[in-house]
């Protein structure tokens, strides 16, 4: 199979639909929460507004769940995971690997260790997931010293 071909930069890769499910969910239980708070006319002050606590508790959750990503640029990646953001240089990726099962992107780093790039996850939009893994992997090669094993 052809690699495919290359973007320009800066291109970021997410994953678009999970990120719209999480977030979609989380303003709708948000919403549903707050109103149930409001109508339960038993409820004191402080009961309601540990409901809407909570509700935001959630929304933060599902808003932290959808944060991955990854921006590809002129000078690297930068990969945004759930709490952490690391920026590599293209040259510190040696392979992008997205193999069968797996929940997201590896990326196998210059000082030996793996990274995991939860900005392309198979999830829910496989194809789409592949197809980026695809792009970075060839964004790598051609820009770094990193080599397609797979």
């Amino acid at each position: 199979m052809s690699a495919p071909a290359l973007p320009d930069l800066p291109v970021t890769f997410r994953p678009t639909r999970t990120r719209v499910v999480l977030l979609s969910v989380g303003a709708a239980m948000f919403a549903v929460i707050t109103v149930v708070a409001f109508t339960l006319e038993q409820l004191s002050g402080g009961e309601r507004a540990s409901f809407i606590f909570t509700a935001l508790l959630f929304f933060g959750v599902l808003a932290l769940l959808s944060r991955p990503r990854i921006v590809a640029d002129e000078e690297g990646v930068t990969v945004v995971n759930l709490t952490r953001t690391r920026r590599l240089s293209w040259a510190e990726i040696i392979r992008v690997n997205l193999r069968a099962g797996d929940p997201w992107v590896f990326l196998d780093l210059s000082d030996g260790t793996s990274m995991p790039a939860l900005g392309i996850q198979p999830g829910i939009a496989k194809q789409r997931a592949i197809h980026d893994a695809r792009t970075l992997r060839a964004l790598a090669e051609n820009r770094g010293t990193g080599t397609d094993n797979g």
